[in-house]
Order: structure tokens, then sequence, then C-alpha cells
């Protein structure tokens, strides 16, 4: 039987009876961003106070830059949102401002208490705490959200071809003239060719070379999201290309709207992780103004795609 919450104007649905730590940030740093958001709406005096360990994760849930990602999302204050994989909140108050109402599809009952307590002013967010896939939705939602998301199908679907089976799912779920917004990263993105590690993995060039092996989440080239949509019936595919990348961007570009001689593309960091400078990223997309092949090679993409 479902167990229904209120967090403030925040309604909470548990359904989950399962273990909720198939993903997670880690136990610690889940808690200490759990125990701020309860405790403060102020978030910044909370991190700095944080060891050096734990400083870049936490900083990572909470930062409200991550919020920039959905600027660029068509999404008006008649529309239905439904955002899959919602975790602790980092987007869903950025929706939410915009939209008619926000669903939430989370696995962790945990991350789910910390979305609900960081958005806890807003009256039109419902939080299913549930694995997608066992989650039976009649309605039909204007516009789905994964941000960070598809890449992990392979851990919440299980089906031989679990990309697939994710899309084709939620591509039922879309009133006709609806949208699917995804936000990942691209396998054969610049930092990657130039010495960072796979963000899932950890390793040096796994998506590059293609994910050997059993690994718990993949990314995609620009080609292959466009077939993958595609063949699950969306049209009207347009991409963005969130600079340095879509977790935490500075710029989003487009098609329309691309880097020029004055643009800032500076090196990256990896944030907390470890690297290699194999070569100048900065002067190579510096080289790549004006050309094609920059769309290819962007760290990240935002993914907009309609289905008629």
């Amino acid at each position: 039987m479902a167990e229904i919450k209120y967090i403030g104007g925040v309604k909470i649905i548990n359904l989950s009876d399962e273990n909720e730590e198939i993903y997670n940030e880690g136990d610690d740093v889940e808690q200490k961003v759990l125990a701020t958001v309860m405790g403060s709406t102020s978030y910044d005096v909370h991190v700095n106070e944080l060891n050096k360990d734990s400083r870049w994760p936490v900083l990572y849930e909470l930062s409200k830059r991550r919020q920039m990602i959905v600027e660029p999302m068509n999404i008006t204050s008649e529309e239905y949102v439904l955002e899959v994989g919602a975790g602790m909140g980092a987007i869903t108050g950025a929706l939410a401002k915009r939209a008619k109402h926000v669903d939430c599809i989370e696995l962790s009952e945990r991350r789910s208490m910390a979305n609900a307590y960081r958005n806890r002013e807003y009256e039109n967010i419902t939080i299913t705490v549930a694995n997608f896939e066992n989650v039976e939705i009649e309605k039909e939602y204007d516009v789905i959200i994964l941000n960070g998301v598809l890449e992990y199908a392979t851990l919440y679907i299980h089906s031989k071809r679990p990309y697939e089976d994710f899309l084709n799912k939620l591509f039922l779920m879309l009133k006709k003239s609806g949208r699917i917004y995804i936000a990942i990263e691209n396998k054969l993105g610049i930092k990657y060719l130039a010495g960072c590690v796979e963000d899932h993995l950890g390793s040096f060039y796994s998506g590059v070379e293609n994910y050997q092996g059993s690994v718990p989440a993949r990314t995609f080239t620009k080609s292959q999201l466009t077939k993958l949509l595609f063949d699950a019936g969306y049209k009207d595919i347009f991409f963005y290309y969130p600079f340095p990348d879509y977790k935490l961007p500075t710029e989003i570009y487009s098609d329309e709207y691309m880097p020029n001689e004055d643009s800032n593309l500076r090196a990256f960091e990896n944030y907390d992780s470890d690297r290699v400078v194999i070569f100048d990223e900065e002067k190579a997309y510096e080289g790549m103004i004006g050309t094609d092949e920059m769309k290819v090679l962007f760290n990240s993409f935002l993914v907009e795609a309609v289905k008629k």
C-alpha cells in the first residue's frame, strides 16, 4: 500500500519496497545533503564548512548552476512535466517555476526527501518513490525530462534493449507534440580525448573504446542518440551543447548560437577526478570554431525531441 506524506507543499507517494541503493552518491554525502536542506535554504555556508572529501559531491548536489540546464527548455505554465530520476532535486524547483505541475519518479526515498525539503515552498510537485519500470502511469505529459538518467537505463529497465525500451515507454507517455529533453555526456567529448576519465566508470577512454564488457552506465555519440530517438518514433530532434558540460553549465550553445572568437572555452579540470593532459582543449576548441566537427565533440548534449 502506498505511503503518502507532505513536506511543505510537496506530496511524496512511497511505492517502493526495494533496496534504494542501486545508485547513490554515497551514504555520507547524501546524509549531508539531506541534513543541509532540512535545516536551511541557504547552502553556501554549510558547504564551506565541509571537509575536502565531502565538499565537491555535496556542492554538486546543491549548486544552483545545475538549474541552468533548464533554460533552453520550452516549458509553459499550462504544461505537465514528468521528471524521471529526479534525484535530490537539482532541477526540480526550476521545472516547477515554469510548469503547471511536475511529477517526479525516483527510486530512493532519501533522495526524494532531500528533493522535497529543498523545494517545499512549491505546491505543484509530486514525488513518487519507486522504480520507473514498476510505475503504472495512465496520464500523458507535455514534457518529459531525463537529466543524467538515460545512461543508467540498464540498471532500471530489465530487458535486452534497455535504452531503446526506456525511450519507447516514455514515447507512449507523451501527448501528441509533447517533448522529451535528455541531458547526457557525449562519449566522444573532447575532455575524454584530452585525458579526463569517463564520468561513470572513473577510467580512461572507456567510453571512447565503446565500454568493453558489462558496465553500469554508458553514454552515446551525437549520431547514436539521434538514431535511438528516431527509432523510438521521436521527430524534430534538436541539439543543445552545454559547456563545459550539462552538470554545471556556464554556457549553452545551439546550432543557431555557436562559440566564436570571443568565447571562453577554457580547459576542463574534471571536477574532483584525476586527469592527465594529452593536449590543450582550449586550443583544440578554438581551432574548430565555425566547423560542424565542434558539435560532435562537445562534452555533453541536451537533446530535445518531439512526438508527432
